[in-house]
């Protein structure tokens, strides 16, 4: 699955083939069609396994305090995507683009929406339970929240505009998030959880790379 995701990255999801994910593994392409038919149900079954990595995230922050939770909910979907992640979320647009017109992907994503929004709404219901937020419908609230991240998303990856994703942060704190929060209760301006990756996906030279340079700018600060 990691070659899937590497050929989505790379190539985009119109000019995804089967030979471009067999040259990322050690199999060959009739090797790879001998488990799955088409192109279609490899990606059908690739979307299945980002869901069960998702799960697997989001009981990794299940102990911290629904309001770091949000906010690194927040900052996963509203943050400046790096180089890889403009990549695959730009791909995974083109797929979406096709579920007007092929059931399998429209139900995968209709998992995709539904596990989303469950584990925003147990976010919020652990919010009021905590008191940090106020009595409100968290439905309803993580269905506006989640529609106004897509949209920021969607024009930021078709046209560019990362601004849209600064805007719309700042308008989804202080007029969406403003009415939920308790009295006296803040949204975190600086985020301390950060919403786990699918080390699954994580290439292992990118590993190495943040590790060295985390090393590095530690030994700069005992320099320093």
């Amino acid at each position: 699955m990691s070659a899937t995701y590497e050929a989505l990255c790379e190539e985009g999801y119109s000019d995804l083939t089967a030979q471009a994910i067999a040259d990322r593994t050690d199999r060959s392409k009739s090797a790879l069609f001998y488990h799955y038919d088409s192109r279609e149900e490899l990606v059908a079954d690739f979307i299945e396994y980002l869901l069960e990595g998702f799960e697997s995230r989001i009981a990794q922050t299940r102990d911290r305090p629904a309001l770091e939770r949000l906010a690194a909910f927040v900052d996963w979907f509203l943050a400046d995507p790096d180089d890889d992640q403009l990549a695959f979320h730009t791909a995974m647009l083109e797929l979406r683009a096709q579920a007007p017109y092929n059931e399998i992907y429209r139900e995968k994503l209709r998992e995709s929406d539904d596990q989303l929004r469950s584990a925003l709404e147990e976010i919020l219901r652990d919010g009021i339970e905590e008191g940090v937020f106020r009595q409100h419908e968290p439905d309803e609230t993580a269905a506006l929240l989640l529609a106004t991240f897509d949209g920021a998303r969607v024009r930021q990856f078709t046209l560019g505009r990362n601004e849209y994703l600064e805007t719309v942060r700042a308008g989804t704190v202080e007029r969406i998030l403003a009415d939920v929060l308790a009295p006296d209760v803040e949204f975190p301006e600086d985020v301390s959880l950060e919403f786990p990756r699918d080390e699954r996906l994580v290439d292992e030279d990118d590993d190495r790379q943040r590790e060295t340079k985390t090393d590095s700018e530690g030994e700069s600060d005992r320099n320093e």
